[in-house]
C-alpha cells in the first residue's frame, strides 16, 4: 500500500486471526489455531488460482464459494468438518487473479478449476459447491468426471434465473467502494438480517480491502457479475421463462458421480419445480432441506451443512 495519512484509521486484519471467532460462535472446540494455509496454482502463464489448504494429507475435500463469495466463506464449515480439504478461490474473487476477459460462467470457471485441482486435489474429492460456485462443480463433475468422486450442489440448480436470485443480484450489483467499514457492514447486515454482526464483520474483512484514503471495496471482479443481471453467470438467460430450459441441465443428467442438492429452507433461489426437473434429470439426486438457512447455508447453518457433508467423505 502507499502512503497512510495521519488522520486514517486502518482497520486490523489477519486473515488467519479470526478462526477464533468462528469456533465460539458456533460452538466448536477451540485447541488453538487450525492448521491452514494460502497456496497457488497457475492455471495459464501469469494466471493463478488460490485456495485455503486445511489439515494435512491429501484433501478429501473441495469447497467451492458462490458469485462475490471468496473461500473464507467456508470457514466454520471447514473447522466442523475437521479433515484435510481445499477451500478455492474462484478466478475473480479472493486472492485469485482474475480474468483478462472477465468471463466468469461456469463453463470457463469449471476448466480453470480442473486445471487447478489436478495439482490441488490429485485424488478424486467430494466437491461441494455453493450457487455459482455449485452450478461450476456440476460443470467439472460432468466435464472432468475423473475429478470427481461425489458432488453436493448447496442450494442451486441450473433452474436459476434473475427472478429467482433477485435479492442476491440487488446486493452484487450495489456500490463498489464505500467510505468507511461501517457503512460496508451497513449495508451487508440489511442484507443479512438472520446473520450475527460478527459474523458478517468477518465476512467483510476476508472479501473487502482497505485503501489508503480509508475507504473500501469489495475484492471481486465485478465485471463478471454485471452479466448476472443478464443470466450469464448461471448458463442460461436470466428471463427464461422454462424450468427446464437451461443447458446445464444436460450436464447434470450426464453425472455418473453421487449427487446431494442442499437447500436453504428460507431461499428463493431454488424452488419445487427445480427439485422436480434435478429429480427428473436424475433419478437417485438425494434431496435435503436446511430449515433456517437462505441462499448462502454455509454461513447461516455451517454446523448442519458439515454434519450432511460428513457421511459422504
Amino acid at each position: 500500500m502507499g502512503v497512510v495519512s495521519d488522520d486514517v484509521e486502518m482497520v486490523p486484519y489477519d486473515e488467519f486471526g479470526l478462526f477464533h471467532e468462528n469456533a465460539a460462535e458456533f460452538g466448536l472446540p477451540d485447541d488453538g489455531p487450525p492448521v491452514v494455509r494460502r497456496t497457488a496454482v497457475e492455471v495459464e502463464p501469469g494466471r493463478s488460482v488460490s485456495a485455503l489448504q486445511w489439515g494435512r494429507g491429501e484433501p478429501e475435500i473441495v469447497l467451492v464459494h458462490g458469485g462475490a463469495q471468496n473461500a473464507h466463506t467456508w470457514d466454520t464449515v471447514a473447522m466442523a468438518l475437521d479433515r484435510p480439504l481445499v477451500a478455492v478461490d474462484l478466478p475473480g474473487h479472493g486472492h485469485s487473479d482474475w480474468r483478462d476477459d472477465g468471463a466468469y460462467d461456469p463453463v470457463t470457471l469449471a476448466a480453470d478449476l480442473a486445471e487447478a485441482l489436478t495439482t490441488l486435489a490429485p485424488i478424486p474429492p467430494l466437491v461441494v459447491g455453493m450457487s455459482l460456485g455449485g452450478l461450476t462443480s456440476l460443470v467439472l463433475a460432468a466435464r472432468y468426471p475423473e475429478l470427481v468422486r461425489s458432488l453436493v450442489l448447496v442450494d442451486i440448480t441450473p433452474g436459476v434465473n434473475r427472478e429467482k436470485a433477485k435479492a442476491v443480484i440487488d446486493f452484487v450489483d450495489g456500490p463498489q467502494s464505500f467510505a468507511s467499514f461501517d457503512e460496508l457492514l451497513t449495508r451487508t447486515m440489511e442484507h443479512n438480517p438472520t446473520r450475527s454482526e460478527s459474523s458478517l464483520r468477518r465476512g467483510i474483512l476476508h472479501n473487502a480491502r482497505q485503501l489508503d484514503d480509508g475507504s473500501w471495496q469489495w475484492r471481486y471482479d465485478r465485471r463478471g457479475h454485471a452479466r448476472t443481471r443478464d443470466g450469464d453467470d448461471h448458463g442460461a438467460p436470466a428471463d427464461e421463462p422454462s424450468t427446464s430450459a437451461s443447458p446445464l441441465w444436460d450436464d447434470l443428467a450426464a453425472l455418473e458421480c453421487p449427487v446431494l442438492l442442499v437447500q436453504g429452507g428460507t431461499s428463493p433461489v431454488v424452488d419445487d419445480d427445480d427439485v422436480a426437473e434435478a429429480r427428473r434429470r436424475l433419478p437417485d439426486l438425494e434431496h435435503v432441506v436446511v430449515d433456517g438457512a437462505g441462499h448462502s447455508v454455509q454461513g447461516d447453518r455451517p454446523i448442519e451443512l458439515a454434519e450432511l457433508i460428513r457421511p459422504r467423505v
